[in-house]
């Protein structure tokens, strides 16, 4: 009997070639850094030379750039877990607080898709459920990229914000809470038996952004799976077998994910914890008022610059939960 092919296989070829292009970006990009520093070697020897100041901003300049690309070697070396170059499927969900909270989650919800799309990353609303009044009370986003699992798994957790309040009309300072799970896009055919009368499916009415985002129609999919008590939702597929197919699939990476992981400390690594949005559980904190400071509280990184966080700019709080990961794991 002849053996199969091991590249007849579509799957596996796609697998290799991925992680060909993978080890081929990092060559590239050592590669460069090698030029840059030579380049910037071939500089500082023109001033000692030529003993010109005016080559002194030009060199600050070329070891900024070079310093800010080492780092981002460095820390793509750090993202070696088992999902981390997968896609990453994120949800916000509003804490209490009802419009506040809801507006929160709007803020956090741009905040991601300005990061997305800075790294040239694409998104996809799977799942969107608007506040009552004003911002969202829950939405999905499937974000697709490089290793879009591997740096978003540091935003897992409860995100907290101290600002006035727009919404008040006597100006007082508010606290609002939003949490964030994050779980990789296992893209293979898991092999998971689910039993039909585990689940519990319902259907609903689309909401959201609308247009290219949303499918507004009666085909949105809800799938709970009673053991486990995990909820999937999808809404943004042309129909309902679409969007069951695509719960379907995040069930059962869901699935997977605890069946692989049979202790806790394992699981809160992939996962993250499941705590209450509240008061206690903020990964991080970003205050507005009365001074302007974001802090995370598991790596103590500060910066001050609010608004430049809440347009994407997490790249520092990313880098910096991953290499405190790659000492601490999931203590």
């Amino acid at each position: 009997m002849e053996e199969p092919n091991f590249w007849e296989n579509t799957e596996n070829a796609q697998t290799v070639m991925k992680e060909l292009k993978g080890l081929k970006d990092v060559v590239e990009g050592f590669q460069t850094l090698e030029r840059q520093y030579e380049d910037i070697e071939t500089l500082l020897e023109m001033g000692y030379e030529e003993n010109d100041p005016a080559l002194i901003p030009e060199i600050e300049e070329e070891m900024r750039v070079f310093i800010e690309k080492l780092d981002s070697l460095k820390i793509s070396t750090l993202l070696n877990g088992e999902y981390d170059k997968d896609n990453a499927i994120l949800t916000l969900h509003a804490g209490a607080g009802g419009t506040e909270s809801c507006d929160w989650t709007s803020m956090l919800y741009r905040m991601y898709t300005r990061w997305a799309e800075k790294r040239g990353f694409t998104v996809e609303v799977l799942d969107y459920l608007d506040g009552e009044e004003a911002g969202i009370k829950s939405v999905t986003i499937q974000i697709n990229g490089e290793n879009a699992y591997g740096y978003l798994k540091s935003e897992k957790g409860v995100h907290r914000l101290v600002r006035i309040s727009p919404f008040n009309a006597n100006g007082k300072r508010q606290t609002s809470f939003a949490s964030c799970d994050v779980m990789p896009d296992i893209e293979e055919d898991l092999d998971i038996e689910i039993n039909e009368e585990d689940l519990k499916i319902d259907t609903y009415h689309s909401s959201g952004a609308g247009g290219q985002h949303i499918n507004k129609t009666s085909s949105a999919i809800r799938i709970t799976h009673i053991p486990t008590n995990i909820v999937v939702q999808c809404q943004n597929e042309r129909s309902q077998f679409q969007n069951k197919e695509k719960a379907m699939q995040m069930l059962k990476a869901r699935l997977y994910l605890l069946k692989q992981q049979e202790n806790a400390e394992k699981l809160s690594g992939i996962r993250g914890d499941i705590t209450e949005i509240g008061w206690g559980n903020q990964i991080r904190s970003y205050v507005m008022q009365p001074y302007t400071m974001v802090k995370d509280h598991r790596t103590n990184e500060e910066i001050g610059n609010v608004s430049a966080i809440l347009d994407g700019e997490i790249d520092k709080f990313i880098n910096a939960y991953l290499k405190w990961y790659s000492l601490n794991g999931s203590k």
